[in-house]
């Protein structure tokens, strides 16, 4: 079953009297938003692997609907793939100090480019004009983690909408940091899964009152299509 999920009228409440407005991004500029879709791997998706988490197989039909709209109006789509490097237990010593010798071998094993846990799950719609990064830790905007900052410069992108898996590992890191990093950024609420309905719920009323927009798929999609609509009329 899919995380249900509405924020809570306390944290819509404050942001109405910070901001003026329930939203932050009620428009964008169609041609410099990027989807980044997080990890959508077998590894994490799964229930047989490690960090498997089911519910992250029923966001995939809303992840191939914004993509779809995403590239009409004119925008990107990154998808993101986590590899563990061998040298992991040197240096990322701290995840792995988290795992059992055996289970942090096989985390290691299981993301590794060509195994199948790496790939990602086989119904998402990737098109040959997307982006493919490997990342290297849980946010890709770490110094090391991966090359999506230079696909974001070369692209003008200002606008960000995350999706994937996990909405309170690298979901939630990968969008916090893109906001410090200057980008206008969206976590989608029906967009992102993880183990639990509390993690997926504080993650993301942590990111609404803090760092950027939450917002469901039918919503997200109606604002970008009146976005480019107007954008049109310019």
């Amino acid at each position: 079953m899919p995380h249900t999920f509405q924020m809570p009228q306390k944290y819509v409440d404050r942001m109405i009297e910070r901001l003026g407005r329930e939203h932050v991004q009620e428009t964008f500029e169609t041609e410099r938003t990027a989807l980044v879709v997080v990890d959508m791997q077998n590894y994490f998706l799964d229930e047989s692997q490690l960090a498997g988490a089911p519910v992250g197989q029923t966001i995939v039909d809303n992840i191939n609907r914004i993509a779809d709209v995403v590239r009409k109006i004119g925008g990107i789509v990154v998808w993101l793939q986590n590899l563990a490097p061998h040298d992991t237990p040197n240096s990322w010593n701290t995840v792995h100090e988290r795992y059992t010798p055996k289970k942090g071998e096989l985390r290691i094993k299981s993301m590794t480019p060509g195994e199948w846990p790496f790939e990602l799950w086989p119904t998402l719609d990737v098109q040959e004009e997307d982006y493919r990064v490997i990342k290297r830790r849980y946010s890709a905007f770490v110094r090391g983690s991966s090359d999506i900052e230079l696909i974001l410069t070369d692209n003008r992108i200002e606008n960000i909408l995350v999706c994937g898996v996990a909405t309170n590992v690298c979901c939630e890191s990968t969008a916090r940091d893109a906001m410090m990093l200057n980008y206008r950024t969206l976590m989608v609420s029906d967009g992102c899964a993880t183990f639990s309905d509390e993690e997926h719920a504080n993650a993301l009323t942590s990111f609404y009152t803090n760092f950027g927009d939450v917002q469901n798929t039918d919503e997200l999609c109606a604002r970008l299509e009146a976005s480019d609509r107007q954008n049109v009329k310019k």
